[in-house]
């Protein structure tokens, strides 16, 4: 992957430059090159690659699919009321809300411009399926705000908005590279269906080692208990708690702590015991070894995927290689 990567990272260097009215496009330029994964674009990359096309037939596309995600995050740091993006500051704190809410939008419509480059055909196929991955990703955004002011979210709810809100984009990735390689539709399918499942089973992971993680993590653990985040852990204890523990665990996410940068300092001691209390009720109703299960079964339903593409036994054995790179967390 990391040829790929370097790839899209010298495309990013040549295409920034510095723009009037300064302030819309230093922050554009400013949340581009602050760092991540490049997970997406490099999908993109990687699926044109393998269906026998060059990757530098899909740099556009990738482009895309990078400058959308950056644009999601300005303004879920927004909503989140966040300071910090990736170590650095975000965009609404290093400038302020206006400028970031107005520099997401034109990143938004930047995204748009950069498959143009693409012939008709092509290009409107391209643009049907970015289409329908970015409202799915409001929708998904939309769903995780409302289940901060329910108590009645049920799991088949709760995996919808992972799928919509992280997972959908990595398969838009991932079939995107294959329509510009012409791959065939039934590629394109198992394709993307390989890219959501994996997706899912990685969110899945990343909220299992927030409750259970270890010191490498990178996140505090228990952080998604201190901010009350509906996830599969607290929907299937809740499904599964007597009276007494439902009412106990009830209690703690209807008064969480606020963990805002911007709010007062957090009670170390309280936020401990919370998170302890939490996490054995977690244990208590095997809501961690199910958890442990869904992962396995969306990483196996993304390899069977595999298995149905048309690729070579190379290609095959790289996705899973890929596969097992970005799910080799410890859990």
């Amino acid at each position: 992957m990391e040829f790929y990567t370097d790839l899209f990272k010298t495309h990013l260097q040549d295409i920034i430059e510095s723009k009037e009215p300064a302030n819309l496009y230093d922050p554009v330029n400013y949340i581009m090159t602050l760092g991540g994964k490049r997970i997406r674009p490099a999908l993109a990359l990687m699926s044109c690659h393998l269906f026998g096309v060059e990757p530098s037939k899909a740099l556009d596309a990738a482009m895309a699919i990078e400058m959308f995600h950056n644009f999601t995050l300005i303004h879920d740091d927004i909503m989140d009321r966040a300071d910090i993006r990736r170590g650095k500051m975000t965009v609404h704190k290093k400038w302020d809300l206006n400028t970031g809410i107005l520099s997401g939008d034109v990143l938004l419509i930047l995204s748009y411009e950069q498959l143009e480059s693409y012939e008709a055909g092509l290009y409107k196929e391209l643009m049907q399926l970015f289409n329908k991955t970015a409202v799915e990703v409001c929708e998904g955004q939309q769903m995780d705000m409302d289940f901060e002011l329910r108590v009645d979210v049920e799991s088949h709810e709760y995996f919808k908005m992972i799928r919509f809100k992280t997972a959908v984009l990595l398969g838009c990735a991932l079939q995107m590279g294959a329509k510009i390689a012409e791959a065939s539709s039934t590629d394109q399918r198992a394709i993307y269906d390989f890219g959501v499942n994996l997706g899912t089973a990685f969110q899945l992971q990343d909220d299992y080692l927030d409750s259970f993680g270890g010191d490498d993590f990178g996140k505090r653990i228990g952080g998604d208990i201190l901010e009350a985040k509906k996830t599969f852990l607290y929907l299937k204890t809740l499904e599964r708690a007597d009276a007494e523990d439902r009412e106990a665990i009830l209690e703690i996410y209807t008064a969480p702590l606020q963990l805002a940068n911007n709010a007062p300092t957090v009670d170390e001691e309280v936020a401990s015991q919370r998170i302890e209390k939490v996490k054995a009720l977690y244990k208590k109703y095997g809501a961690d070894k199910l958890l442990l299960e869904e992962i396995q079964d969306y990483t196996h339903k993304a390899l069977e995927s595999v298995e149905g593409l048309s690729l070579d036994q190379q290609g095959k054995a790289f996705l899973r290689e890929f596969s097992n790179v970005l799910m080799k967390r410890k859990v």
